[in-house]
């Protein structure tokens, strides 16, 4: 198996780039945040990779992190959906903010993302719920999260990132009495205070 890549990058392509290791040179499939990553031609790369033999044929993905390349992975096992689907759902969007949605179930965040429709959000949230939340987001945000999936649905819709998310929810005032409307005005207002 071909864990990593370390070499001269030659050519980027649309979704792929060429990286010359030794003389050799890897055609290696990227998401475009790993693309965008790697710089010009010419520059020393690393890359850890997943090699994928089928009958098809072989393709070897690269990622620039290896948060990257986990949830690559875990994605791929979900069944319906391939690695191309899995590089579009990483291009499109991080990978902390690509967890949070499926970890906090919001299908319309996900649906979001072209070639994922609201059958294939349902099936990664209820496949990969437990398993992303346990591995790509700390716990304490996990928690706050699930208290309130819409409000942090709707930040990350609003391009906030799940950092600054987590932070927008872990300032609001801890009541049952407050609806929807008035968390989301609320963690907007933390925003505006920054």
């Amino acid at each position: 198996m071909i864990a990593s890549l370390s070499g001269i990058l030659e050519t980027l392509g649309g979704d792929w780039v060429i990286i010359n290791v030794g003389g050799v040179g890897f055609q290696v499939h990227t998401s475009t945040t790993t693309r965008s990553s790697l710089g010009k031609a010419g520059e020393e790369v690393r890359l850890y990779t997943h090699f994928l033999v089928r009958d098809d044929g072989a393709t070897l993905y690269g990622f620039a992190v290896m948060e990257e390349l986990q949830l690559f992975q875990i994605l791929i096992g979900v069944s319906g959906l391939g690695p191309r689907l899995a590089l579009a759902m990483l291009s499109a969007m991080e990978v902390d903010k690509l967890a949070m949605a499926i970890a906090t179930g919001s299908t319309e965040l996900l649906t979001s993302i072209p070639g994922i429709g609201k059958k294939m959000a349902s099936r990664l949230v209820l496949e990969l719920k437990d398993k992303v939340g346990a591995g790509f987001i700390a716990t304490p945000i996990i928690q706050v999260a699930q208290e309130n999936t819409d409000v942090v649905s709707a930040l990350l819709t609003l391009g906030y990132s799940v950092t600054e998310a987590s932070q927008a929810i872990a300032s609001l005032p801890v009541s049952t009495d407050l609806g929807l409307e008035d968390k989301i005005r609320l963690a907007l207002q933390y925003f505006g205070t920054k």
